[in-house]
């Protein structure tokens, strides 16, 4: 895996700044307390990125401790926390390495897609177990991923986006290419940093994501010890799954 490095992470948020973490934190909250088996309380978040999630999360009163493989995203998560007084535990962690011996946790989330930036079965088993190990009995797990009917039917092959900043304005340039028998997603950023004063700066990142048949995904939670118990259309509570649903949000307990 290798994604939002150096300058990338710290323009992550102007680029999701539309997105509605409150509400989609507000879905998760309440497929916790729908299937949660007891009280739950203590949350891993796998792949927190700069922290939005993990830190409207925490508004619902759960202790949460949030990971990600990527020191830069990090970085921007801890300074938020700083700036808002949050007792979220910002931690570095690499989800198919995961090492937090000293707790159980009672449900562990793992959003925006980003299960699918672990590539090949054999990983994702390995991540899946490692969330298992971290999970009290009957904990759950609350997921989103990308659908693999929506991506085959109806992916863009470019798509270009401008956000208007004080300093002048960003572009960026996705282009995305599929390896149809590895169901991986080639995403490749070139982004331009244009100023006022006539000067600009550049960078590429390109990133590798999967995307998953909805059986396949049921599969391999049951193969590493997890009932799935359902499946939704995005954060909402839709469980009509169909070639236009994009994300799937699905909910599993540790068997």
């Amino acid at each position: 895996m290798s994604s939002y490095i150096g300058r990338h992470a710290e323009l992550y948020d102007i680029f999701y700044a539309e997105k509605p973490y409150g509400e989609e934190a507000a879905f998760v909250h309440q497929c916790l307390q729908q299937y949660s088996i007891g009280k739950t309380n203590c949350l891993l978040e796998l792949a927190c990125g700069t922290g939005e999630h993990a830190l409207a999360l925490e508004k619902f009163g759960y202790e949460i401790v949030a990971v990600d493989y990527s020191e830069d995203m990090l970085n921007c998560a801890q300074r938020k926390a700083v700036q808002l007084s949050s007792s979220v535990d910002f931690r570095w962690q690499d989800m198919r390495n995961l090492n937090l011996s000293e707790q159980a946790f009672d449900a562990v989330v793992c959003l925006f897609d980003s299960i699918g930036y672990v590539a090949t079965n054999a990983a994702l088993n390995q991540v899946l177990q490692g969330i298992n190990r971290h999970l009290r009995p009957d904990g759950l797990l609350v997921f989103e991923f990308w659908h693999a009917a929506a991506m085959l039917h109806d992916y863009d092959p470019v798509r270009i986006r401008r956000w208007f900043i004080p300093e002048g304005e960003i572009l960026r340039i996705s282009e995305t290419t599929l390896q149809l028998p590895q169901q991986l997603a080639n995403v490749t950023y070139s982004i331009y940093e244009l100023c006022h004063d006539g000067t600009y700066s550049s960078f590429k990142e390109t990133q590798v994501n999967r995307y998953f048949l909805l059986q396949e995904m049921a599969n391999l939670l049951t193969f590493s010890g997890f009932t799935p118990l359902n499946w939704f259309s995005g954060f909402r509570d839709d469980e009509n799954i169909s070639q236009e649903t994009w994300h799937i949000v699905g909910v599993a307990r540790k068997s």
